[in-house]
């Protein structure tokens, strides 16, 4: 199918209005511009710039973290790369010490392991940024596949578990604290299995934030919808092929922009809200809600393309066989026991407006984990939260972090 090779040419046909509408806007908002003078002015050019954003060509966002406070002071954070793997870097968040002995109280390490489920691991942002006064923060920054090279081979879903495990063993297990999103529970929580199943330390912590680790329970309407078609029909209907001039021409994958079309028709409200949102502050001229609105607005229009092979393992093993829940799933031959954790804090958070993730998903890992001393367990159902709010905006930082820190503080 070129569905795909369709879709970059009508992207190309497009990029002079695209263009033109920028340059409207900037016009119409540049205060030495006379345009910017005339009356209504700054409704067109907040028009004109949601329009030049909507049409865009969404490169990745950046975290943009380059300070935060702490004890009164304005300390800088350090961002860099300390592993790069063909579809996944490891990124290191540190914030400089302020004082000779203060490096002590910002080493401990923290693992958050983003979900690979077409948004990019900038989503986590209010998570790192919550994090690092106490912690240097580790993310998983998975890679879009259409820029990943043929010749570097298939990601499947156990390639993710065998990511995590290694990252996890780069860092040392202890005191490591994990922390996994959405998607990324599932094979965040078979990594710490299979470590504990082989002798090897686990995490001082582990927590696990609105994702399907059982997903028969209260199934959501996407839940419903894997599970009544076959694999192949997500084959026929949702796997294209990267076209040229892409760095991995030829790699079969789950586009982005199939992806934001289904984000369009599970949740318009929520994105239309967005949109609204910053349409105001531009209008207003309010600057500072205008660049907070643009970095949620990047966010989440900015998708990458999934591995098809990752893609429809996902549907198959979580969504539809649920084998980490029923407990037959094996990756490179060994099975995946969470009975077999002992030493490792667990933390299950959900959300009870979660619309994407259904109660109960999450806190199932407590029956799989059955080795936990009940001390060591804890589950929060956070009061007013939908899917995104668990790990963004201000009920992440009223109703999700708090618990989360409590944990980790306990168990340093």
């Amino acid at each position: 199918m070129l569905l795909y090779q369709f879709f970059e040419y009508q992207r190309t046909l497009l990029s002079p209005f695209t263009a033109w509408m920028k340059s409207s806007a900037k016009a119409l908002s540049d205060s030495d511009s006379p345009l910017a003078q005339l009356p209504g002015a700054s409704c067109f050019a907040a028009a004109y710039e949601i329009l030049y954003r909507l049409g865009d060509t969404w490169e990745k966002p950046t975290f943009g973290i380059s300070a935060i406070q702490r004890d009164n002071h304005v300390i800088p954070v350090v961002e860099e790369v300390v592993l790069d793997a063909p579809f996944c870097r490891l990124l290191r968040f540190a914030a400089a010490p302020v004082a000779a002995d203060d490096a002590l109280q910002s080493s401990t390490p923290l693992l958050v392991c983003a979900p690979l489920a077409g948004h990019h691991a900038v989503m986590l942002r209010d998570v790192v940024q919550a994090f690092l006064p106490e912690h240097v923060v580790y993310v998983t920054d998975w890679q879009d596949a259409r820029d990943v090279p043929i010749a570097e081979g298939p990601f499947r879903l156990e390639d993710y578990v065998t990511q995590v495990q290694s990252y996890i063993h780069w860092i040392g297990a202890e005191p490591l604290h994990v922390l996994a999103v959405c998607q990324a529970t599932v094979p965040t929580l078979a990594a710490v299995s299979l470590l504990a199943s082989g002798g090897e330390p686990t995490p001082t912590s582990l927590t696990l934030i609105g994702g399907p680790v059982d997903a028969r329970r209260n199934a959501s309407a996407i839940d419903r919808l894997v599970a009544c078609h076959p694999l192949a029909w997500f084959q026929r209907n949702l796997i294209h092929t990267v076209p040229d001039p892409y760095p991995g021409a030829g790699r079969d994958v789950y586009p982005s922009f199939l992806q934001l079309a289904g984000l369009w028709g599970a949740q318009p409200c929520r994105l239309l809200q967005v949109h609204y949102d910053y349409y105001l502050d531009l209008m207003r001229g309010e600057a500072e809600h205008a660049a907070m609105h643009r970095r949620i607005f990047e966010a989440n229009l900015a998708l990458l393309d999934i591995a098809a092979e990752f893609y429809i393992d996902t549907v198959e093993i979580v969504f539809q066989e649920f084998r980490l829940a029923r407990g037959d799933w094996r990756i490179h031959g060994e099975a995946v026991r969470p009975q077999d954790i002992r030493t490792t804090a667990l933390l299950t958070i959900e959300g009870d407006r979660d619309t994407i993730s259904g109660r109960g998903q999450t806190q199932g890992a407590h029956d799989l984990c059955r080795r936990i001393s009940a001390h060591d367990q804890r589950h929060v159902m956070a009061r007013q939260c939908g899917h995104y709010d668990l790990f963004s905006g201000p009920r992440w930082r009223t109703e999700v972090y708090p618990h989360i820190r409590a944990m980790i503080r306990e168990g340093t």
